[in-house]
């Protein structure tokens, strides 16, 4: 039996009701993420639910260019910051205060921003929203506000072992979005009774199925919709890739004073940079870094 396709996003629509969306699955990237920056609990949690929604929303860029999220708030988290480079490459990392204490909310209040980037030819465009709850509340909250597209969201993000071998991290979202109509008018009634149905099957789905790696999207889509008629799109593979470099992090440190590059130093006398987000460790000679480029 093929397993099914996994670290990707999945396009459909619904026939004849003026709805689009995606399902994505995340396995092996969700791994490499969460376990890669030994997270746990909460934390791991989060920076998976960045992960599904930067791939959700990433995958459906009609352009060369990046999407970002990016999270500033008071909880125990006070940064998430994840993007999705097209075509398909994603990363993300979470920041967990050292002195939060441990009752304290995970997001607590804040900011929720998301930036559109194209690589030329159209302007950086970026929403942002008060961070309150969970990171697909703040989402959702964006395209209500931001691009007043009704929209229907569900992400989970969890543990799977199957036999053999060990639990390894999974992610997996699903997004709804109402479209265009006929001539090109935007639907803004949000209450039709189409629109409230697909809301109700939504929330039918559970962690068991978005997580279920031997369950391919497909499959899932036609549990939901098949009354209406889906219609699936070709697959975006989707996979980790970090944009970081020895020459960027040179460039950045180059612009500190020289007190500055001192109190970075280590008691070798060496400068250390790490990438928040894959965790490459940069090794520098101070005087390097003051001496002409």
């Amino acid at each position: 039996m093929t397993r099914p396709a996994d670290d990707i996003s999945l396009p459909f629509a619904i026939e004849g009701a003026e709805a689009r969306g995606r399902i994505v699955r995340l396995g092996a990237v969700a791994e490499r993420v969460i376990s890669g920056h030994g997270y746990r609990g909460d934390a791991a949690r989060l920076a998976g639910e960045a992960l599904a929604i930067v791939s959700l929303l990433g995958s459906s860029l009609k352009f060369d260019g990046t999407l970002t999220l990016q999270t500033k708030g008071d909880g125990r988290a006070t940064m998430v910051a994840a993007d999705f480079v097209t075509p398909g490459h994603v990363r993300s990392f979470v920041s967990v205060s050292d002195n939060a204490e441990p009752d304290a909310p995970l997001l607590g209040n804040g900011s929720f921003a998301l930036t559109i980037d194209p690589d030329e030819g159209q302007n950086r465009y970026q929403g942002i929203v008060e961070l309150a709850g969970s990171l697909s509340e703040a989402a959702l909250a964006y395209f209500q506000r931001s691009e007043q597209i009704p929209t229907r969201l569900k992400i989970f993000v969890g543990q799977v072992q199957e036999p053999g071998a060990a639990p390894r991290w999974r992610a997996g979202g699903i997004i709804i979005q109402r479209v265009a109509g006929e001539g090109g008018h935007r639907p803004f009634d949000a209450d039709d009774d189409d629109w409230r149905r697909f809301g109700a099957l939504l929330e039918t789905v559970g962690p068991d199925e978005l997580l279920d790696p031997t369950l391919a999207g497909e499959d899932l889509l036609y549990r939901l919709f098949n009354e209406d008629g889906v219609r699936v799109f070709a697959e975006q593979p989707i996979g980790f890739r970090c944009r970081c470099s020895a020459e960027r992090v040179e460039n950045i440190l180059r612009s500190y004073t020289a007190d500055e590059l001192a109190d970075l130093q280590t008691p070798e006398g060496r400068i250390e940079a790490k990438c928040e987000f894959c965790g490459t460790l940069y090794p520098f000679d101070p005087a390097a870094l003051t001496s002409p480029g």
